[in-house]
């Protein structure tokens, strides 16, 4: 069974607090839903209860019907159908994160960051995978991160924040550092460059990413890539701790103007 997602995490919370306030345990809503105790705690882990047990868990934790508006449409947003659900891919963790946030602050140490790359870049990054993959698995990974791509316009667009180190860039060709200057015009989209010549520096621990929510019970989220994998992180000590070095970060960059200029030199070199 897959991981629950960002959002199916958020509404297992909510229910655990709402629990927690009204002063029952889980075996009390077990016994009123016949479930038993673990199948309580899987729901407050992101399980998505049915409909009808979820307005029983409401009723029991004294939501009244005119307050009730807000849990319904994150019970709805749970169980949604989101748009990845068609590619059957891994990285859903990470996607299900950036679909609903509405802030993104990123350090990257490696790669372009994905929401600035184009497809000949994917590509590459594909291709240098230790795991040779087909190529309907290639396109399908650029179909998707091309399809993250489109947060960053609409109505409601994602904020983006991008401090990238040199070494980032330094395998990218002309095309791409054009585009990422091309996609730093958007009003809320913001990039840095962290130049070779500041020296050693924090950032040089690996890339990570901050991820901001709409709902004010949303605590923002840590995310780390690794060699075996990812982890996201909600500890509110070691988040802080990540958000005062990503400031850090942004304070020993260069200013957007001055990366715009730099990243523009740089394409002309190749």
């Amino acid at each position: 069974m897959p991981d629950p997602t960002f959002r199916q995490r958020r509404l297992g919370r909510v229910l655990q607090e709402l629990r927690e306030r009204s002063g029952l345990s889980q075996r009390d809503i077990g016994d009123r839903l016949h479930y038993n105790v673990p199948k309580v705690s899987r729901i407050e882990n992101g399980q998505v209860p049915d409909y009808t047990a979820f307005e029983t868990m409401l009723d029991m934790y004294g939501v009244i019907a005119d307050d009730a508006g807000a849990y319904v449409e994150m019970w709805n947003l749970a169980v949604e159908k989101t748009w990845w659900h068609q590619f059957r891919k891994d990285g859903q963790g990470y996607v299900s994160l950036e679909h609903d946030a509405t802030v993104i602050r990123t350090f990257e140490v490696g790669y372009v960051p994905g929401l600035l790359q184009t497809n000949r870049y994917m590509r590459a990054v594909f291709a240098g995978a230790r795991t040779p993959r087909s190529r309907k698995w290639v396109e399908q990974q650029v179909a998707m991160r091309t399809r993250r791509q489109q947060r960053l316009h609409g109505d409601k667009p994602l904020e983006l924040h991008a401090v990238i180190a040199e070494s980032a860039l330094r395998h990218a060709d002309r095309e791409q550092l054009r585009h990422i200057n091309h996609v730093s015009e958007l009003p809320t989209v913001t990039v840095q460059v962290v130049p070779d010549s500041i020296g050693l520096h924090e950032g040089h621990n690996g890339s990570f990413t901050l991820l901001d929510f709409p709902y004010p019970s949303d605590p923002r989220v840590l995310y780390v890539e690794h060699p075996a994998g990812a982890v996201h992180i909600e500890d509110l000590a070691r988040v802080e701790a990540a958000s005062l070095n990503f400031k850090h970060l942004s304070k020993l960059a260069l200013t957007p103007e001055q990366s715009a200029v730099w990243i523009e030199s740089s394409a002309a070199e190749r």
